[in-house]
């Protein structure tokens, strides 16, 4: 199926369904709908970064601290948390992953989603799909906190990583 095909569930400011459409209708008219973000580490620790293709719906060819992607229509966070990262991944059989915090990411200039951040342990050979990853390694926090300022990244995933880091901070 093509991605733009993809039913998804049109939400509130308040993260309520209140229609659903295809995504390339929602991205077009900039509808707000809901997304995962899965921070993926490895046994060692180190975060899984990739490249997106450069034939992505939104985003082309940006790195991204995250795998993860859209929550189809009907579908949970937790079963879109779980789906979205053994597709990006490229595995099966991975733990679900843990749920930490939802937020709503608005850019200001009409694209809005409400967004789930998760984490997991993959301790499993990874095969990205290639179709949606480019490039991709394993990074330590080091590593990525220097790429930071040195790559593009998207920026919801850029968003949801400082996020993500305050919410640690803060004994999370």
């Amino acid at each position: 199926m093509n991605p733009a095909d993809e039913i998804l569930d049109i939400v509130d400011e308040h993260d309520r369904v209140v229609g659903q459409l295809p995504r390339g209708e929602v991205y077009s008219r900039g509808l707000r709908h809901r997304c995962v973000f899965i921070q993926a580490r490895d046994a060692a620790g180190r975060l899984f970064v990739h490249r997106r293709t450069a034939t992505k719906l939104v985003f082309p060819s940006l790195y991204d601290p995250f795998v993860g992607g859209v929550v189809g229509a009907g579908e949970s966070y937790d079963e879109a948390a779980l789906r979205e990262a053994e597709e990006e991944l490229g595995v099966s059989g991975l733990p679900r992953p843990t749920y930490l915090f939802t937020f709503l990411y608005d850019d200001g200039a009409g694209r809005s989603w409400w967004s789930a951040v998760y984490e997991v342990r993959c301790e499993l050979p990874v095969d990205p799909q290639k179709e949606e990853v480019q490039w991709y390694g394993f990074l330590t926090d080091e590593e990525v906190e220097r790429r930071l300022g040195e790559w593009e990244w998207v920026p919801d995933g850029l968003a949801a990583y400082r996020r993500l880091a305050e919410f640690r901070a803060a004994g999370h």
